[in-house]
């Protein structure tokens, strides 16, 4: 059910690293606990983030979530096309990526959930 090129974390964010950088988004488990996405908040280019750290917020009709790093790194890009249209998260959550970071620990990603321990985190 979720792709096996993601990595995954307890806070329902994936993480696609290819080499130095990594694309961040958000689960379709989590995008179905969320219902219809109305706003997204996100981190300026050029901010250092931190592994754990929140990194913006997700807004939906029923709630307001925090945005939750996977890996540390500098934000190298924003996509701006999501906070224009936000209800993308919901139509191809695996696809709708949020920020790409420079990562500053590749392996950092190594302790994050596979698709499978991930499957079984939502069951």
């Amino acid at each position: 059910m979720y792709p096996t090129d993601l990595k995954y974390t307890k806070d329902h964010e994936w993480v696609r690293v290819n080499g130095s950088e990594a694309r961040v988004g958000i689960t379709d488990y989590a995008q179905k606990q969320l219902g219809d996405v109305v706003y997204l908040e996100l981190p300026e280019v050029g901010r250092s983030i931190k592994k754990g750290e929140v990194f913006g917020t997700i807004e939906s009709v029923k709630a307001v979530s925090e945005l939750y790093a996977p890996v540390s790194g500098e934000v190298t890009q924003v996509n701006t096309s999501l906070t224009e249209k936000p209800e993308a998260v919901n139509k191809d959550p695996h696809n709708a990526w949020m920020i790409a970071v420079k990562v500053a620990d590749p392996g950092e990603a190594a302790d994050l959930y596979d698709s499978a321990k991930y499957t079984e985190l939502t069951k």
